[in-house]
């Protein structure tokens, strides 16, 4: 609108006018390997790859938990592949890991040998990383995630199991979060101008689970992650190597949040309304009783408050410094 347009409009119809002009704008696409629903609307474009030159917002939500990844086991020897039976589930201790998921191990994972914090320097948990310098998640070429489903990889002949490479009783198991880095960074690159959200169960360097988060879900309820096919696979996501890996793609600071500090952020507190409305809105005071409890169940650290939100800003003015970050193979 001109200057002079918006003096002659009252608030109301400048509102309705300013909702009528975005949306006339905004575009909405669906990135999804399953096929199209029969009942989305038409004017929701239906796509099984990311879009290139994205204006605008990105939003992946629990799509990270999804890429798959290979587990490895701290030994005695050093880091090795989990390999997995597709059929029974049954683990066994397979070959040294590779040089790039080693260094990504190194950097995002540490061993139970070496303190955490002494194998290398890291920003993961600060506040903002600068992404000037380049990744520090042994970053390789991005590329697109491989499917919505983890899959158990295996190897041809029997698992090298030698005794000296026997399960450490003080080891601990690790999700290599690499190729999460890597389809995040894919994703964050197809955006011009805008802005990429992650929300998504996770969790940071220093606190990272001694033995792993991998598990199955089927139907809705929890079950043991076997890979035939009949049920989910999925495990936690690594938040700050994704963080870094998506900011040296974007060469712009970003926010790691949870999903409670991201919610009230947005003006939902989840505080029960005032008993005094009952006497004199009862409708009014179900409906705000019932909004409350969607909120308490939102930001319920136990539950789907579980979830950090990681808002990584591209070619935009800096709109996250108000909320400051907390800090087949397997």
């Amino acid at each position: 609108m001109t200057p002079t347009t918006a003096v002659r409009q009252s608030p109301g119809e400048r509102s309705s006018i300013t909702a009528r002009s975005l949306a006339e704008r905004v575009r909405f696409t669906a990135v999804e390997l399953a096929p199209r629903p029969d009942d989305l609307p038409e004017e929701i474009h239906w796509t099984a790859e990311i879009p290139g030159e994205i204006t605008g917002v990105l939003l992946a939500t629990e799509w990270l938990d999804n890429v798959p990844l290979d587990v490895a086991l701290h030994t005695t020897g050093g880091w090795r592949y989990v390999l997995v039976e597709p059929e029974s589930g049954v683990e066994t201790i397979g070959g040294p890991v590779d040089p790039a998921d080693l260094d990504w191990l190194t950097t995002w994972w540490p061993g139970p040998a070496s303190p955490r914090g002494a194998d290398r320097a890291v920003t993961g948990g600060s506040t903002s990383t600068d992404a000037t310098g380049g990744s520090e998640s042994g970053l390789r070429a991005a590329r697109p995630a491989q499917g919505s489903i983890l899959t158990a990889r295996s190897r041809p002949g029997c698992p090298e199991t030698p005794q000296r490479d026997q399960p450490n009783p003080h080891s601990n198991r690790a999700e290599i979060g690499r190729p999460r880095d890597e389809a995040w960074a894919h994703a964050v690159g197809r955006i011009s101008r805008g802005l990429a959200v992650a929300v998504d169960y996770g969790h940071l360097r220093d606190g990272r689970p001694v033995d792993g988060t991998l598990t199955g879900y089927r139907g809705g309820r929890q079950v043991p992650p076997v890979p035939d096919g009949s049920s989910d696979v999925t495990a936690h996501v690594a938040m700050d190597s994704v963080a870094s890996a998506g900011a040296a793609v974007a060469r712009c600071a970003y926010s790691l949040v949870s999903q409670a500090e991201a919610l009230r952020a947005l003006g939902a507190d989840g505080g029960r309304p005032p008993l005094s409305l009952a006497g004199t809105d009862p409708a009014g005071y179900v409906r705000a009783l019932a909004a409350a409890s969607a909120v308490a169940e939102l930001t319920d650290p136990a539950g789907l408050g579980g979830h950090w939100w990681l808002r990584q800003p591209v070619g935009i003015a800096d709109v996250v410094q108000s909320s400051p970050t907390s800090s087949e193979r397997r």
